[in-house]
């Protein structure tokens, strides 16, 4: 099979390249958000209420959004809630350039998290549905595979870029950037040649959102995929607290962005690798042992006192970690019906997109009350004991062997 068909598909690669930018942008300003917020306040449970600020609307929103996504132009969609990110990273700047932002007064920047997170609920699921409709069928692993690795590359540059311009000129030109990354991504869902209008329906959105749910749990292998993932991730989340860890390492902020990028870094590797491979041929084991191994890297890193160490650990994680999510996109975009697509993917997107947000609450909390490495310890530990919990739930997803692709 041809590793780059996706790409020879004009509109698919103006989604990969929105999809890009917009991470680049997203990973730089949570390098920012989160160093800004702990030098102001110096309370690791500051740190998980961005989390949860992000969290609550895309939860709040989501199968609202999943729906909107199946009714409307889904590029329309995606290009108003860029747009209201923009805005958001705008806002940023605006009240770090005035001083809005402060000591003793960092609500503001729980408020602008809150309006991007609902933003963000309805780009995520909309593009997620977009993409399903940029190439054929047969192409969706090869599409999920270079979506996931564009958002890794820019998951990389991302936190390297926002740390660096944190670390050397402040917050104020990062949110200048970040804010400029974010129109161009604008630009490039703008460019799509892509529009689709669903056919209109008489069901009501309590009805369209039940009809969704209903498909979604009743499939024996997607449901406890996600649902691995959803608890993996939330217990996993010790993201949230690399401010800390990088201030203790005295690594600075330009340490945090490298911190923030070591995942990303792995996963791109494991992207490309992929991506040139054949189909996977024991998809289930496999996911499986990628999840456990991504809890033991969680453990691992907790214990290390040693950046470079502690940057491998995260890499590792990352490579894990992105084997579980091509394996888990493939079975959402060839399982699902193209015209649930957007509800499924909204579904999706409350137990991952919501658990990455929560959990980083749950370990500003955690740290609070544990202390910062037991905390992080806790999760990884926690992380295996979800994976043996499910593996012994689901006898499909352990003996799934060749992914679906067609």
């Amino acid at each position: 099979m041809d590793p780059y068909a996706a790409l020879r598909h004009r509109n698919f690669v103006w989604l990969l390249v929105s999809y890009a930018m917009s991470t680049v942008a997203r990973e730089a300003q949570i390098v920012v958000v989160g160093w800004q917020v702990f030098a102001l306040t110096r309370d690791p449970l500051s740190l998980g209420l961005i989390g949860l600020a992000e969290a609550l609307p895309l939860i709040v929103m989501a199968l609202y959004a999943g729906h909107v996504a199946d009714r409307v132009s889904r590029r329309t969609v995606s290009i108003a809630g860029t747009f209201a990110v923009l805005l958001s990273a705008i806002a940023l700047f605006v009240f770090t350039t005035t001083s809005f932002i402060a000591v003793g007064r960092v609500w503001p920047v729980y408020a602008v998290i809150f309006f991007s997170g609902i933003a963000r609920s309805f780009t995520r699921p909309a593009l997620t549905a977009l993409s399903a409709e940029l190439v054929p069928r047969e192409l969706y692993t090869n599409a999920v595979t270079w979506r996931s690795s564009a958002w890794q590359a820019a998951a990389v540059g991302g936190p390297a870029l926002g740390g660096l311009l944190y670390g050397f000129r402040g917050p104020a030109l990062a949110y200048a950037v970040v804010s400029v990354l974010t129109a161009i991504s604008l630009a490039g869902v703008a460019l799509i040649a892509h529009d689709v209008r669903p056919e209109p329906s008489g069901a009501s959105v309590v009805d369209s959102v039940k009809l969704g749910l209903r498909f979604l749990f009743r499939q024996p292998v997607l449901l406890p995929a996600m649902t691995l993932d959803l608890f993996s991730v939330l217990f996993g989340g010790a993201t949230a607290l690399l401010p800390i860890f990088a201030e203790r390492m005295h690594a600075g902020p330009q340490g945090l962005g490298l911190l923030r990028a070591a995942p990303a870094a792995g996963s791109i590797v494991v992207g490309l690798w992929v991506a040139h491979r054949p189909p996977m041929r024991r998809a289930g084991p496999t996911l499986f042992a990628c999840v456990a191994l991504f809890g033991l890297c969680i453990i691992a890193f907790s214990l290390s006192r040693s950046f470079w160490l502690s940057f491998s650990i995260l890499g590792i994680s990352g490579a894990a970690d992105q084997v579980s999510v091509i394996i888990r996109g493939t079975l959402i975009t060839t399982l699902t019906p193209r015209e649930l697509l957007g509800r499924v993917s909204a579904v999706n997107q409350i137990f991952i997109g919501s658990s990455n947000e929560i959990g980083a609450f749950e370990s500003g909390v955690a740290a609070r009350l544990l202390g910062v490495v037991p905390s992080v310890l806790f999760g990884g530990a926690m992380t295996l004991v979800v994976v043996t919990i499910v593996m012994l739930w689901s006898r499909p997803l352990r003996e799934m062997r060749e992914l679906y692709s067609a």
